[in-house]
């Protein structure tokens, strides 16, 4: 899994940090300063975007080029499938992640 890092301004966020410790702990390597040019998005084989809007969210397409089958890969469903059991408490993994009110 490649992302860049905060040399090519991307936001060093939670749900990015979140992301990248499950795809970790799921046993992918995350190379997270990587220099991705266009060419690479456009013959990716999945790409998501990650952001407390965003969630984990698939890319279909890049200025119209379809990304992979254009649909949500196994390893975008994947981690997103983490994601969500993890804030939404089906998992106590990571339990000292959260404060509770």
């Amino acid at each position: 899994i490649y992302t860049t890092g905060p040399a090519q301004s991307i936001l060093e966020g939670i749900t990015r940090d979140t992301v990248i410790t499950l795809a970790e702990e799921r046993g992918y390597e995350v190379h997270d300063e990587a220099i991705i040019s266009r060419g690479q998005l456009y013959t990716a084989d999945e790409l998501f975007f990650t952001g407390s809007a965003a969630e984990v969210t698939p890319i279909r397409s890049v200025d119209d080029t379809e990304i992979g089958s254009g649909t949500r890969g196994p390893i975008t469903e994947e981690l997103q499938d983490a994601f969500f059991d993890l804030v939404e408490r089906r998992t106590d993994d990571h339990d000292d992640w959260f404060t509770y009110l």
